[in-house]
């Protein structure tokens, strides 16, 4: 069996503050180590399971977060961004049969994390057929166009929710409960504990149940917080600007959706 890690850091247990995602600041090493910590325990739970080959894609703003020495070794890390319409997902293909996202968290606008965004704080939301959409939403169908289920996620309790009401046999671990601009912590060692063995469980079981049902049609608002940047990405081919701080795309092929997102998000 093939798995493919996502890794976020705003998911990850104890991350309250923005300096803490950040490499330019002091507090960040703390929770590099611990977001290491929980993605090498994925892997660990799903080598047990079987898995013969495990990638991890770093998935946070550089994408040269996490500790590859810290890693199993039967492992690929990819680091940085390509440029490919993917994002967090780069690399993932059909010759996966399990995808797992680790350290996410709540989408823009939800209430339910100090550091809630999608894609980018630039963004008011994001909004996929009306829903409001999480970064862990616009992945899982991404994974879904590669015919991949998304079969575990950890993270704060908002995204783990949102998970189970995608696909209720999708496993999950909330590492964090947000309380308005405060976050409530399970234990570090827990954390990486519950992890591991959620993880194993997960792909030990039949993954197909958790795929999901693809929209035929995708109908994608995107708000800016500044109205200048909806008036630029208004001119997006086959974007338009529906009022002064939202622009609207159309698109059967949810690929377009992702080149949309590289250039405007």
């Amino acid at each position: 069996m093939k798995v493919y890690i996502s890794a976020d850091i705003e998911g990850i247990t104890g991350t309250t503050h923005w300096d803490e995602a950040d490499k330019k600041h002091p507090e960040f090493k703390e929770f590099q180590k611990q977001m290491t910590a929980e993605v090498a325990a994925a892997c660990e739970g799903a080598l047990k399971a079987g898995a013969t080959e495990v990638w991890v894609k770093d998935a946070h703003d550089t994408a040269r977060n996490i500790i590859a020495s810290e890693l199993p070794r039967k492992t690929r890390l990819v680091r940085g961004w390509s440029g490919h319409p993917f994002v967090m997902v780069q690399e993932i293909d059909k010759t996966f049969d399990a995808a797992l996202m680790i350290g996410y968290h709540s989408r823009a606008g939800a209430g339910t994390s100090p550091l809630a965004h999608t894609a980018s704080t630039r963004l008011a939301h994001i909004k996929i057929n009306d829903c409001h959409a999480s970064e862990l939403l616009l992945k899982t169908y991404t994974a879904a166009l590669m015919n991949v289920p998304v079969v575990f996620v950890s993270g704060d309790a908002g995204i783990c929710r949102e998970a189970e009401s995608l696909n209720p046999d999708i496993m999950t671990v909330a590492v964090k409960e947000g309380v308005g601009n405060s976050t409530v912590n399970i234990h570090p060692g827990l954390a990486v504990e519950m992890i591991r063995e959620k993880v194993r469980t997960a792909i030990e079981k039949d993954v197909s149940g958790c795929r999901i049902q693809m929209p035929e049609h995708f109908s994608v608002e995107i708000r800016y917080k500044d109205h200048a940047e909806a008036y630029r990405a208004g001119f997006y081919p086959g974007a338009s600007l529906k009022e002064p701080h939202t622009i609207q795309f159309e698109a059967d092929d949810y690929f377009e959706v992702m080149r949309l997102l590289l250039f405007v998000a």
